[in-house]
């Protein structure tokens, strides 16, 4: 699929849910439910993509619980375990003035404010009620090749960001 570029990843299959086709989904969304508020999901499995719609969903326990159209059986939705779920870029709500999806700073450059390189944003977690925080993965460019979990706090740690030119300034030392 050529538009993987414009597509971003919301949450996951994570197994079925009772035997009516029903599947367990892991969402990457805040709130979690919101998930729930994309039209045409694009399901990625095994480098494999495909196009779908989901007519019914909601909160189940910890996590959400979702039926595809046209898969109405428990081994049909089992075939459906582990596969990325996807949305068009353009079906995201604007944000405010500096804020960002975490998918938009996966993969930026980190720098410190003397201008050390820390590595690129691997990824981005919750850590509970206090912050969101980078994986940071130093490479060949970076001070060295460790990873640093740093936590997300803008105007704390991280002083700039800049989506275009794939970079972030953080007030924050490789020693920390």
């Amino acid at each position: 699929m050529n538009q993987m570029k414009d597509m971003i990843t919301v949450g996951k299959v994570s197994s079925v849910y009772g035997v009516k086709g029903w599947v367990k989904i892991y969402s990457y969304t805040e709130p979690m439910d919101r998930i729930l508020d994309y039209q045409d999901w694009v399901l990625e499995l095994n480098g494999q993509f495909r196009s779908i719609a989901v007519d019914k969903g909601r909160s189940h326990g910890k996590g959400m619980v979702a039926h595809i159209v046209g898969c109405d059986d428990r081994e049909e939705a089992a075939l459906l375990n582990g596969a990325l779920i996807h949305v068009s870029k353009d079906q995201l709500p604007q944000l405010d003035e500096g804020e960002f999806y975490w998918a938009q700073l996966e993969g930026l450059r980190v720098k410190t404010l003397d201008d050390q390189d820390l590595g690129v944003i691997k990824s981005m977690m919750r850590a509970g009620a206090a912050n969101d925080v980078m994986v940071i993965q130093g490479d060949s460019l970076a001070v060295d090749r460790e990873e640093r979990l740093v936590p997300y706090l803008p105007e704390r740690v991280v002083m700039e960001v800049n989506i275009e030119a794939g970079w972030v300034r953080v007030d924050w030392q490789p020693d920390y």
